[in-house]
């Protein structure tokens, strides 16, 4: 089976940030988000990956060209106009068209067994199945209707004839697999959307969509609050997730859980965390103080100088006795 990997966007909520860095190449324990989509479809023995790129592009190519990821054989569809979800698998409908494949959006984090997924698809004859949440959030998420035996029947918001009583309101977590049949209803070289367009037709010719429902660990990395959380949620080992080589750090200061990455400069007197990740070649100076965040690599904390719940982007330089909490520094 192979997969594609959604990383075109903008990560707007994630300004300025995503000015200088696409939201798939943000740090999580270290490594990028990215890696960590890889590390989940490896899992599955899923080697054979596209990702669609639009903005920074170069960050994401140049990254993984230069560190390539183990057993994973990765391509790139460089969209130079934003297709939408389904213009965008239309793009890469040669490479895909060959079977069933995985379609992930590249900004979640989560736990879930994919085999078991492809496991209730299969069994199912589904096809398309998405993976379903039950925990909803109408002000962020759109919510799908779905059966008892886990038949998807409504997107809320889509027309629909006739509902079948007895549904429950689920919300889709960003993850499905595909039958390549979906590439005869995409129009080519053109927007287009999946859950705007392409899924609300298919329910209504009744083609056999089902929704598999997690109940395990599942964070969308859309804003700086869920960034830091998910970050705090591996450390505290909510989310397994396989993080940067760490450098061991033994003192009084220390409020644990933290990752401190290679070649940090850490004064003595320096306190740091509790729910800190502090990037390779960091540098935390005298009376200096990290709590509940996210230094990228090659960052400078100055002597007496606070971060609290914040995100300070790479090579920042924070000066001496100064006060930083609730922000993104670029």
């Amino acid at each position: 089976m192979k997969a594609m990997v959604l990383a075109a966007g903008f990560g707007n909520r994630l300004q300025p940030l995503t000015r200088l860095l696409p939201k798939p190449m943000f740090p999580v324990l270290g490594r990028p988000l990215l890696s960590h989509t890889f590390d989940l479809l490896e899992s599955a023995n899923i080697n054979d990956i596209v990702v669609n790129i639009h903005h920074l592009p170069n960050a994401i190519i140049n990254y993984f060209n230069n560190t390539p990821h183990p057993n994973i054989n990765i391509r790139f569809s460089h969209e130079k106009k934003i297709l939408g979800t389904a213009g965008g698998i239309k793009k890469m409908a040669a490479f895909l068209e060959d079977g069933p494949f995985v379609l992930i959006n590249s900004d979640i984090v989560t736990d879930i067994k994919l085999d078991k997924v492809i496991d209730f698809h299969n069994k199912n004859n589904s096809k398309l199945t998405l993976v379903v949440r039950q925990d909803i959030s109408p002000e962020q998420y759109d919510s799908i209707e779905i059966c008892k035996d886990g038949r998807i029947v409504h997107f809320v918001g889509a027309s629909s004839m006739n509902i079948p009583s007895n549904t429950k309101r689920v919300m889709f977590t960003g993850l499905q697999i595909i039958e390549p049949d979906i590439f005869k209803r995409i129009p080519a070289g053109q927007f287009c959307g999946t859950t705007e367009d392409i899924y609300p037709q298919m329910i209504r010719d009744e083609v056999p969509i089902f929704g598999y429902l997690h109940d395990g660990y599942w964070k969308d990395m859309g804003n700086r609050k869920n960034y830091l959380q998910v970050n705090s949620d591996a450390l505290n080992n909510k989310v397994s997730l396989k993080g940067m080589p760490a450098k061991k750090i033994t003192s009084s200061f220390i409020s644990p859980p933290i990752l401190v990455g290679h070649n940090c400069d850490i004064a003595v007197d320096a306190k740091l965390g509790p729910h800190s990740v502090i990037g390779p070649n960091c540098r935390i100076k005298s009376g200096a103080l990290v709590e509940n965040s996210i230094l990228w690599e090659g960052v400078t904390i100055g002597i007496g100088s606070t971060v609290k719940n914040s995100v300070i982007v790479q090579n920042k330089t924070i000066g001496d006795y100064k006060s930083i909490k609730n922000e993104s520094i670029t």
